[in-house]
């Protein structure tokens, strides 16, 4: 007699991470795109705020800056005993200078998250990929502020007069702001890009002291030799310094604010899809 055994039909293990898989970003609107951003920029925030040391350059480098600035450079171009004059000629230029040194910040925290692992965490959530660079942006938008906030007291300080009106000194302020933004996304691929945040910031100083020095940030553009001054007329800080300059002091804006917000969406539109990419793929 012949016994015949059934096998019980066994079950698949549970999956040992919870919760709904990752969606894809495609499927996530805006409403949820936003809500991301803000939760993303808080813990961003709360960084900062568990680290009060990260604040130092927002809070020094412009006061730095500016005096160096004025008090070296003011004398040898608007003549000793003018340095008042030069305090209306280079803080709008230094508004400028701000969102780049900033801009390099960002790269370089990238690079550094990605070390950390906290990028990987972030990459296994439902949330749009998108949203964890633009949450850095956003934070590294409201340091920038910051640093502006306490430069235009500096030049306050030192004499600095708006000899045009409120609305046009946040115009000027708004399109620092703009051109940094797009400024940042170029750091965040570098910062995706380079295998250590040391060759971030070696790569960001060969970009920032040519497009600095040759601009008119500093001097005006007529005491340089000619071809510094053709390669000064393409800089895009030049064009933001004029701008800002321009709606600061009432004179003459030109094309600089159409020129700026041409290199800005532009920087955005080529950078980042080409960051949110290498943030995917990146391993």
């Amino acid at each position: 007699m012949s016994t015949v055994t059934t096998t019980k039909p066994t079950t698949p293990a549970p999956s040992p991470v919870s919760g709904p898989p990752p969606a894809a970003e495609g499927r996530i609107g805006l409403r949820g795109n936003l809500r991301h951003i803000g939760a993303l920029a808080r813990r961003n925030m709360l960084q900062i705020k568990q680290d009060p040391e990260s604040m130092f350059d927002v809070l020094l480098m412009p006061i730095i800056f500016t005096l160096l600035f004025v008090f070296v450079f003011g004398g040898a171009i608007s003549g000793k005993g003018n340095q008042g004059e030069y305090v209306n000629y280079v803080v709008p230029g230094l508004m400028a200078m701000m969102g780049m040194n900033i801009a390099m910040g960002v790269g370089t925290g990238v690079n550094d998250d990605f070390k950390k692992g906290v990028m990987d965490r972030f990459r296994s959530m439902p949330i749009a990929r998108s949203s964890v660079l633009i949450a850095k942006i956003v934070v590294e938008l409201g340091r920038m502020m910051v640093a502006i906030a306490i430069l235009l007291g500096m030049g306050f300080l030192l004499g600095l007069s708006i000899k045009s009106n409120v609305l046009d000194l946040l115009f000027a302020i708004g399109l620092s702001a703009v051109f940094g933004a797009s400024l940042m996304w170029i750091f965040i691929l570098l910062g995706l890009t380079m295998k250590t945040s040391q060759a971030v910031q070696g790569m960001a100083m060969l970009v920032l002291m040519p497009l600095q020095f040759g601009s008119s940030i500093f001097a005006p553009p007529t005491t340089m030799p000619g071809w510094l001054q053709s390669f000064t007329d393409v800089n895009p800080l030049s064009n933001l310094a004029d701008a800002a300059r321009g709606l600061i002091n009432d004179t003459p804006l030109g094309n600089s604010v159409w020129i700026t917000l041409a290199w800005s969406v532009a920087l955005t539109a080529v950078t980042m899809p080409l960051a949110v990419r290498k943030f995917r793929q990146k391993t």
